[in-house]
């Protein structure tokens, strides 16, 4: 575990990219399998204890800690794995004489119990120092937040692949040493779902030890296409608008449909697999293939806001209530793949040809083929996305060379994404919180409200991002110079009508949310300016979020098949 806790540690400290793709290279190389690859599973949500859950963790500790120390502890570090790993006292009568390995915990969990998994925990816990505790605690609970995305984890894994391998010396000659080709993220994406942790057979193949793992298999997911932003200043003096197809982008999730030979799965951008979520979508699709599009909710053929799906996301299952209230269907982009044929080659008016095939034959009403925008110039676009007929069902377009092959990535050139502009509102900051990692000695995370028609403020939303470094020392002084009350790790900070801090927000949507006090919620918000010249009494109102609220509703459009 210590090499592990190691690694946990340094990327958690960690805010550079490229500083982490190194940790985790260097980490998969000199770690022997199997504690390697269930190092990589762990990071990549791949390996989850279903026997093991957090309120066993608090039962531990509180048996050997006064609660209520526990209880102040836990509110002032905001972490549970943290908290634990510090304030753990040991069992004087209970000292093992050694730390456990990564593999050796894993395999005590999968095989444990729901009964013994607490005395398992408790008895590592004894063993390891803080950081090892913590990286115990993070792996049971799989709660990492190390700041490394699973795409990131399988770039790491295609760094590891050296330049030569050297072969074995057949009988009386030398050494034969021979050139391996480079790998990258998308190769590892496309063998991801043939290999199970803890990977021996990836490893073994990326090292130059062992042949590609069989990707053929009948529902396996190919490495999407990815659009980059357009320069509106520069790229549009270049483009020709008749080398271009323009397609709403829709406000759903990005997916990949498959059907191959009597296996239907369904996977996000990344690979992952959500078929679990959707069992009414994936039983209503009759087609052959590989279908890439957005995933919805849609009503009597009209797309529902993004909010509307996210009644059915990060689900492992879903019952007939919730499908009936929240039904999914899919907004066809590209066809991949049809009848075992890989189509990924063909340029995108042919494939959109087949695709409108497939669709125009589809029985059902989950399949729905997404329309080509007519236009004859960046101007005339312009004016479509500003306002689309569609409303708030798209939050932007996208631009793809009718000559582009489907290509695994993110080139430059093919397709681009025109993402209209985001809502804005000025609020006052209300509550702020520590962040994490190198944020933990910072208050970073801003809660802020509008005001309501009794002159009150109530808060719509959470945003911990969009500022600078220099405005986040800033913002954090602020805080400290103007707290008022103080709730565990959380600072009530001075708002009122002759004083207060106006945080310009903007956010990509908003939704009627009866859990929040104000009744809204946003998506996506994040500082966009800090109105120090701004007086709080200036800030909008709860009644101009509401209106913009039932103007974002009024432009819902439907579709057809």
């Amino acid at each position: 575990m210590r090499a592990f806790a190691e690694l946990l540690d340094r990327l958690a400290l960690t805010g550079s990219r490229n500083a982490k793709l190194v940790l985790l290279r260097d980490y998969l190389r000199a770690t022997p399998d199997p504690d390697r690859g269930w190092a990589l599973a762990a990071l990549t949500s791949e390996l989850v204890f279903n026997e093991a859950k957090p309120a066993m963790i608090r039962r531990a500790v509180e048996a050997r800690v006064d609660p209520v120390l526990f209880g102040w502890s836990y509110d002032y570090v905001g972490d549970l794995a943290e908290t634990v790993a510090l304030i753990w006292p040991g069992d004087p009568n209970h000292r093992p004489n050694r730390e456990p390995e990564l593999g050796e915990v894993v395999d005590a969990l999968k095989s444990a119990k729901r009964g013994e998994v607490q005395g398992l925990i408790e008895g590592w816990l004894d063993a390891l120092q803080p950081k090892g505790r913590w990286a115990l605690l993070k792996l049971v609970t799989g709660a990492m937040r190390v700041g490394l995305s699973a795409q990131l984890a399988r770039t790491a894994v295609a760094m590891m692949r050296p330049e030569t391998v050297t072969e074995a010396p057949e009988p009386g000659g030398g050494e034969a040493t021979t050139a391996l080709e480079p790998l990258t993220a998308a190769d590892i994406v496309e063998v991801w779902h043939a290999v199970e942790p803890p990977y021996a057979e990836l490893f073994a193949w990326v090292e130059g030890r062992g042949e590609r793992p069989d990707t053929e298999a009948p529902g396996r997911f190919r490495q999407v296409m990815l659009a980059v932003a357009i320069d509106e200043a520069v790229d549009f003096e270049k483009l020709d608008p008749a080398d271009y197809a323009a397609e709403w982008k829709w406000d759903g999730i990005r997916v990949q449909a498959v059907r191959e030979q009597g296996v239907a799965r369904l996977y996000s951008r990344h690979g992952d697999e959500i078929t679990g979520a959707f069992p009414d979508l994936m039983n209503a699709l009759t087609f052959e293939g590989a279908i890439d599009g957005e995933l919805l909710v849609i009503r009597d053929g009209a797309v529902a806001q993004f909010g509307d799906l996210q009644q059915r996301l990060n689900r492992k299952t879903v019952d007939a209530k919730l499908m009936a209230a929240w039904p999914a269907g899919l907004y066809a982009y590209d066809l991949l793949a049809e009848g075992g044929v890989d189509l990924r080659g063909l340029p995108l008016k042919d494939r959109r040809a087949r695709l409108e095939a497939v669709v125009k034959g589809h029985e059902g009403e989950r399949l729905y083929l997404s329309p080509v925008v007519e236009f004859d110039s960046w101007e005339g676009l312009g004016v479509l996305r500003a306002d689309p007929p569609v409303g708030a069902a798209a939050e932007g377009l996208m631009l793809k060379r009718w000559d582009s092959p489907y290509v695994a990535g993110r080139p430059k050139g093919p397709w681009f994404k025109w993402k209209r502009d985001p809502h804005v509102v000025d609020c006052v900051l209300m509550y702020a919180q520590r962040g994490h990692g190198k944020r933990s000695s910072f208050y970073s995370d801003y809660t802020f409200g509008v005001w309501t028609a009794e002159g009150a403020l109530t808060p719509v939303g959470k945003a911990y991002f969009g500022f600078t470094d220099e405005e986040l020392k800033q913002l954090d002084k602020f805080v400290r110079d103007h707290t008022v009350e103080r709730f565990g790790p959380v600072r009530s900070v001075r708002a009122e009508r002759d004083f207060g801090l106006v945080l310009e927000i903007a956010f990509e949507g908003l939704q009627r949310s009866p859990r929040h006090k104000s009744g809204v919620a946003m998506r996506f918000p994040r500082v966009s300016r800090i109105r120090w010249d701004k007086p709080a009494r200036e800030a909008n109102t709860l009644e101009d979020v509401m209106d913009l609220l039932d103007a974002i509703e009024s432009g819902g459009g439907r579709v057809a098949k």
